[in-house]
């Protein structure tokens, strides 16, 4: 089973959010993944969020749900970059699927300046893409 991957490395984008992302896109087509996100940014169809909804409205045809477009941004970015990966290693692009994608915690440093008090949200993100033989 051959593979393709790419990592995004201290990403200043959510964590929580880029952890519901990743559940929703996990075990997708590539086509479907990249479609999902793209509707995110557009704003035509929202991510269901089953971890971390507390205080979120429902959405149409799902219950609580948000549009995280910075986030879907990113990630979109990142499976284009496993693709054209995937491309490099002559792998078949259309049965390409999502099989791992992990969002996890980076170092938080803190803001430059007046607000150096606060610290900066950052994300790693690593996608693996493999060919499912048909």
């Amino acid at each position: 089973m051959e593979s393709a991957k790419a990592s995004g490395r201290d990403l200043g984008i959510s964590t929580k959010d880029s952890v519901v992302i990743c559940d929703f896109i996990r075990g997708k087509n590539l086509d479907k993944a990249k479609k999902i996100l793209i509707d995110a940014i557009e704003l035509k169809k929202a991510v269901p969020y089953k971890r971390f909804n507390k205080d979120l409205g429902h959405k149409p045809g799902i219950m609580s749900g948000k549009y995280p477009v910075k986030s879907c941004k990113e990630i979109l970015k990142l499976l284009i970059s496993a693709e054209a990966n995937a491309k490099n290693k002559n792998l078949d692009l259309n049965s390409l699927r999502v099989k791992e994608i992990i969002a996890n915690k980076a170092s938080r440093p803190f803001h430059y300046g007046r607000f150096r008090g606060r610290k900066m949200r950052r994300t790693h993100i690593d996608i693996t893409l493999t060919e499912v033989k048909k």
